[in-house]
């Protein structure tokens, strides 16, 4: 083989060899964050604060788990009023990556195809997605009331050592109307 014909075969591989590597990195769907230091179990207690200064009990749990397409986010409340009811509420939210890197769709419910898609903020159901940055994990949910009204619950869930750093917001029309901040410990 010629030197003229070394060269330009030279070429064209090392151009091939760019090319292939430009088309991986563009073709390559996002990479999302890695879910796992947050995976596990975590348990806490703390008062929550109302807009009036109020403050009520509340126990709290958190249950986080990979899935087969994602990761899910369980959570309980137990509310003690202060005429001796006791409220406890339930959730439970199905994450998988969205087309953006670090954000999640949340996978709420199935559509007559048998895929998951998020809850319908426009028929009172709450939209809600997931992020994760640095070292937190944090969960939106936006509800849309009759009259045109919104009111957005923020959850960051940042690692700590031997768990996690709860910070939870509610707001009304872009008022906070309540908040809470805790530790919940891993078991």
């Amino acid at each position: 083989m010629s030197n003229f014909h070394r060269i330009t075969l030279e070429k064209a591989i090392v151009l091939f060899a760019v090319c292939a590597l430009w088309l991986s990195v563009l073709g390559a769907p996002a990479r999302a964050a890695d879910i796992t230091p947050f995976l596990g179990d975590y348990v806490g207690s703390a008062n929550v604060v109302d807009a009036d200064g109020t403050s009520t009990p509340r126990d709290m749990s958190v249950s986080i788990f990979e899935t087969k397409n994602g990761f899910n986010v369980s959570w309980q409340t137990t509310t003690y009023k202060l005429d001796g009811r006791v409220k406890e509420q339930q959730f439970s939210i199905d994450f998988v990556p969205s087309d953006r890197p670090d954000v999640f769709s949340a996978a709420m419910k199935r559509n007559v195809f048998g895929h998951e898609v998020p809850l319908d903020p426009m028929k009172g159901e709450p939209f809600v997605w997931g992020r994760i940055e640095d070292e937190t994990l944090t969960v939106f949910s936006l509800f849309i009331d009759v009259d045109g009204g919104y009111e957005l619950q923020q959850f960051d869930r940042t690692l700590a050592e031997d768990g996690l750093n709860l910070s939870f917001s509610r707001f009304i029309d872009g008022q906070k109307s309540r908040s809470v901040e805790t530790f919940l410990m891993k078991r």
